[in-house]
């Protein structure tokens, strides 16, 4: 029987990384700077995709065509910082990768620092290519004068301070990068009020159809698909806008509805909670409470 073709390529190492592309050895061997010009692989040589362990920053400035990312093409019509956590799926690239900067930083690289830990709470490592940060020219100094000193530290003479200087501008780097996403949501904010007004009318649609009863309850990474847009990149949009994540809004409006059916009807709270999608009528009783203080049977006793 013929063996099944590997599905995906997984880079063990940046020394494997960099011999896969043809580039010269990591000056360490668990963080690499890589001017994405001098990459190249030869046609087939991989599997249509790849499995990178490390985390990746890369700066793309004007590009051409179609870049893959999961499931989606999106179209690259401006330069920007794309961020990647470790063991994402990729379309393998063929031939001349194009242009542009990337950062590899193995996991390993941050252990015994506080960055280890705080590296998971910035969101826009679980976003999607299209969501990129699209950087001002001032922005763009900014990320470059971080990526000078961290080329500088691997070019020169690797010492006891080498990790420490190059943690400390990763995690300026990071910082500056949830400054300009922070600003990218306020330049982007008549883009974004369309977003908000779909957002609106699909979960209004969703409890006024009766779709809970066949599908269950609403679910962040349902809204997400209908939005085209990452879970991570739309609570954070949401936060900025309204102080609140996907989650928290879709519980508020669920518990809006239950208040609407509450107030209007003799529904009993477990045909309340199954038209509102809820397997487990404790379930919806309890996120009732937790939102109001209130059971629904005490808010519809008041409500009379």
């Amino acid at each position: 029987m013929k063996k099944e073709e590997t599905a995906f390529y997984k880079f063990e190492s940046l020394t494997d990384f960099h011999r896969v592309f043809g580039l010269p050895k990591p000056l360490h061997p668990l963080v690499s700077y890589i001017d994405i010009k001098d990459m190249t692989v030869e046609e087939g040589k991989l599997p249509p995709s790849i499995v990178l362990p490390f985390y990746k920053i890369a700066y793309k400035p004007l590009l051409c065509g179609k870049a893959k990312y999961g499931q989606n093409h999106y179209d690259f019509g401006e330069g920007g910082l794309v961020f990647t956590a470790p063991n994402q799926l990729f379309e393998s690239p063929s031939g001349q990768a194009g242009s542009g900067h990337l950062l590899l930083i193995h996991p390993d690289f941050l252990l015994s620092y506080p960055l280890a830990k705080k590296i998971r709470e910035f969101g826009f490592f679980s976003y999607t290519a299209n969501e990129a940060l699209h950087l001002s020219e001032k922005e763009k100094s900014t990320v470059f004068s971080i990526f000078g000193i961290i080329d500088d530290e691997l070019n020169g003479r690797i010492d006891d301070f080498s990790q420490d200087v190059i943690v400390s501008q990763v995690e300026l780097l990071l910082n500056y990068s949830n400054r300009f996403y922070k600003r990218q949501f306020i330049t982007r904010k008549a883009a974004n009020s369309d977003l908000l007004q779909k957002l609106e009318d699909i979960i209004d649609g969703y409890f006024s159809a009766g779709t809970p009863m066949a599908e269950g309850t609403l679910s962040v990474q349902n809204l997400s698909e209908q939005l085209n847009v990452s879970p991570g990149y739309l609570s954070d949009m949401l936060r900025s806008y309204t102080g609140q994540n996907a989650q928290q809004l879709i519980h508020g409006k669920m518990i809006e509805k239950a208040k609407e059916i509450l107030s209007t009807s003799n529904s009993s709270v477990a045909e309340i909670a199954y038209q509102l999608g809820f397997e487990h009528p404790q379930s919806f009783s309890r996120l009732f409470k937790t939102k109001t203080n209130l059971s629904p049977l005490e808010f519809r006793k008041s409500f009379n």
